[in-house]
């Protein structure tokens, strides 16, 4: 995208972009300076009685009229074209970066973010902090894109869809977060929640046909100003000879692709995604919960909200932004500031646990049949091999259910029935298997519990 020019023309073409982008930036901001002064909503922005009050109303409206000139100001100097000029992160927090990223980092992190969010929803929901919070992301994204192999990746015409619902899933995400914490509130006061007191029916004609048509003609004349503002990412016709490095799955399917790092491709091709599946369809039998039909809650369904946080977000999620943004030539882990330099060398010697116990623990060769023993002969060394990773998962996926229902998970046992509890139990285990060999993997160089390549059987 950007090879063959020089840096100058780099700037000058980052240029035609970061103008228009932070001047967007600063009208959304004067325009909601101006919403909430007219609305007076400003006073009660933070939703708490404490910090509300006229004075906090004016100081409110008065910090995004700031921020607004704020990106007027960055606008003028990116439209310089200037690099001089032109407002970017500094050199040695970009370096500071790529060193402090990484796999464990990058998976670590968004556990601990997504575990800081849940705890502190009350905080995180309130508009200001949000609104806050999405300046500063598209704040870091403008000072980001004049870093050249940032740019290469975000402005890449097959990720820049990506970027974008990352921002929508994180708007979408916070407003049915707001709506269930302002329903518990409500509930503890002993109020209904608010979709009961929307009662108000809507004819199919003409108001909903009306409302799809509308959006139908808007979402066409975006297309069309999308196709004409975006080229086409098409590529040279496909050859056998010549793939590209790397060679990526559609973005819905990096999660998937991102999986076949940590598993055989029977497992992460088949059995997990089928399970997925049959957990969807599981649910309505599963779920013995009534509560939170029909509105938005959190304290009512502690335990579903954050099983499907955790599946959706953690699990899936940023797994398509990390196989998206983050994974490069041969699929080697690059920071955000880093060139994707395709001669990049990262020495690993995964080692599976058979390897590990016969021949680091106990000091002796792997069992290995004799030339010319019969079939069974074969199965019994190899199950004899595999003993240590056999046990393992056996008593992972045995043991486990009976103990999680003794402690953590006796009200679901009592309340569900055998059946249900035993479903659901190993369907959290197999979900839970895929970060638990994401570790394995990282800590140990663990490659496979159990690895039976006679028989195409690794796990």
């Amino acid at each position: 995208m950007t090879h063959g020019i020089t840096d100058a023309q780099f700037f000058v073409m980052v240029s035609s972009f970061l103008g228009p982008f932070y001047l967007m930036l600063a009208l959304t901001n004067g325009v909601a300076a101006l919403y909430l002064w007219q609305t007076g909503q400003s006073k009660t922005w933070f939703r708490s009685p404490a910090i509300a009050g006229q004075r906090v109303a004016i100081t409110n409206v008065l910090a995004w009229l700031a921020l607004a000139i704020l990106f007027v100001l960055l606008a003028g100097f990116s439209s310089s074209g200037n690099g001089h000029w032109m407002p970017a992160l500094p050199e040695a927090w970009r370096e500071a970066i790529n060193q402090s990223t990484g796999p464990v980092v990058y998976s670590a992190g968004t556990t601990a973010l997504l575990v800081l969010l849940y705890l502190f929803r009350s905080f995180f929901v309130k508009p200001a902090v949000a609104w806050s919070i999405l300046n500063l992301m598209f704040l870091m994204l403008g000072l980001s894109m004049t870093d050249r192999d940032f740019y290469e990746i975000v402005a890449k015409p097959d990720n820049v869809p990506i970027v974008m619902l990352i921002f929508l899933l994180a708007f979408f995400t916070w407003l049915a977060t707001h709506r269930a914490v302002e329903n518990d509130r409500r509930m503890e006061r002993g109020e209904p929640p608010l979709e009961k007191l929307d009662n108000e029916k809507v004819l199919v004609w003409p108001d909903l046909v009306y409302i799809e048509l509308i959006c139908m003609i808007a979402l066409v004349a975006f297309l069309i100003f999308w196709a004409i503002a975006l080229p086409a990412p098409l590529e040279e016709p496909a050859s056998s000879v010549k793939t590209p490095n790397p060679s990526k799955a559609p973005w819905y399917f990096l999660g998937l692709q991102e999986m076949l790092v940590y598993f055989d491709p029977w497992m992460a091709g088949i059995v997990l995604p089928v399970l997925v599946v049959v957990g969807l369809m599981a649910i309505p039998y599963l779920d013995f919960n009534k509560a939170g039909n029909g509105y938005y809650t959190i304290k009512e369904r502690r335990f579903s909200y954050l099983v499907f946080q955790f599946g959706f977000l953690e699990m899936w999620i940023t797994l398509i932004v990390l196989g998206t943004l983050l994974r490069g030539p041969n699929w080697n882990f690059f920071g955000p500031y880093e060139h994707w330099d395709a001669h990049k060398v990262q020495a690993l010697s995964n080692i599976n646990l058979s390897d590990y116990f016969w021949e680091s623990w106990l000091g002796r060769s792997l069992p290995i049949a004799a030339a010319g023993s019969g079939m069974l002969e074969k199965i019994g060394t190899i199950l004899v091999r595999e003993l240590p990773g056999i046990v393992m998962v056996l008593g992972y996926f045995i043991m486990l259910p009976p103990l999680m229902a003794l402690t953590v998970f006796r009200k679901f046992y009592m309340r569900m029935g055998f059946i249900r509890y035993m479903v659901m139990a190993n369907l959290l285990l197999f979900m839970a298997s895929l970060p638990i060999k994401m570790i394995l993997r990282w800590v140990l160089n663990l490659k496979y519990l159990i690895a039976i390549p006679e028989y195409f059987l690794n796990f």
